[in-house]
């Protein structure tokens, strides 16, 4: 297929690379790239180009890192860059993959065709920031990728085309994540030769099963062990790797990976207490049932087996790990 569209691309993290790739492969042209300001990573806190910025400046990509797209200079110059990409003339369409800025109504109108959006959901379920957190921590069966035609309202607008995925019993959101991105890439290819061919449908979302995805804290990742262990395998399923869910032993802060649930019959001690410690992990009373966690990690340490770390710790069975609380 000869790929005439004259695209933009504005994205940040890994999710949004895998997506550039993908069109760079597919042979379509991409004019202009929007990402966010280099930040400081690593321990020597350096600046850092995001995933995006350092694939476009690989093929020689005209990158642009405003702050903002509402107001000031640079907004401005994007604005323009967004008119005249191609030859003086507007981009025929911009795609927006976790790009992390808010698009105003200028910079939607801009592209002769709009702005089409990677979004990973089936739309309406979990608009907004951390759809792929919450939908594990929810107990979802499955999830999938939406093309939308970008609008004003948060993810409210038409879906042009989705695929489902569905969601493993051991997906965890770095998992769940690489799936959806490279889900998200194929499907956008397709839709932009959808889009060429004139093809493409726009459906508008349903106005029932809207939920959303509130941005992902710090503070969620504290582990009750007075909820159930089925929750809390979700949850820190959920926050692999970020924030990873968390406990606490003699005061020092403990992330908890790797869960399962264990079949046991009946409460075998307290909430938060260690039932057992051995080669196939740490096994802890939760507030119904008992959860299996395989893999801990200490402060400014690397993830290591769990009966390693307990055994460094003097964490054994009888012990009681955070604070009990009730719901």
């Amino acid at each position: 297929m000869n790929r005439t569209l004259n695209v933009g691309f504005a994205g940040t993290p890994e999710f949004a690379r895998v997506a550039l790739a993908k069109l760079i492969a597919a042979g379509y042209k991409v004019h202009l790239v929007l990402t966010q300001p280099d930040r400081p990573a690593g321990r020597g806190m350096k600046l850092q180009a995001s995933p995006v910025k350092q694939l476009a400046q690989e093929h020689g990509m005209p990158v642009l890192q405003p702050l903002s797209l509402k107001k000031g200079e640079e907004a401005e110059q994007a604005l323009h860059a967004l008119k005249t990409a191609v030859h003086g003339q507007p981009l025929d369409v911009l795609i927006v993959a976790a790009y992390g800025l808010i698009l105003p109504q200028t910079v939607l109108d801009a592209p002769r065709l709009g702005c089409l959006n990677i979004h990973g959901s089936l739309l309406p379920r979990w608009r907004g920031a951390a759809p792929i957190q919450r939908c594990i921590d929810a107990g979802d069966t499955e999830t999938g990728v939406c093309i939308m035609q970008m609008e004003a309202g948060l993810d409210t607008g038409p879906v042009r085309l989705w695929r489902a995925l569905p969601i493993e019993q051991n997906d965890t959101t770095s998992t769940l994540h690489d799936k959806l991105a490279v889900l998200g890439g194929d499907l956008l290819v397709e839709a932009l030769d959808s889009l060429q061919a004139e093809t493409l449908p726009l459906v508008p979302q349903p106005a029932v099963g809207v939920t959303y995805a509130e941005k992902i804290t710090k503070a969620e990742g504290v582990i009750n062990w007075a909820r159930s262990a089925v929750e809390l395998q979700r949850t820190l399923r959920a926050f692999d790797p970020f924030p990873g869910a968390n406990t606490t032993w003699r005061g020092e802060p403990l992330k908890c990976f790797d869960p399962e649930t264990v079949a046991l019959a009946g409460l075998m001690g307290k909430p938060g207490e260690v039932l057992s410690v051995d080669s196939n992990g740490l096994e802890v009373q939760c507030g119904q049932g008992v959860l299996r966690i395989r893999t801990l990690q200490k402060a400014g340490s690397k993830r290591q087996p769990a009966q390693q770390v307990a055994q460094a710790l003097g964490l054994q069975a009888g012990n009681q790990l955070g604070e009990h609380r009730s719901n």
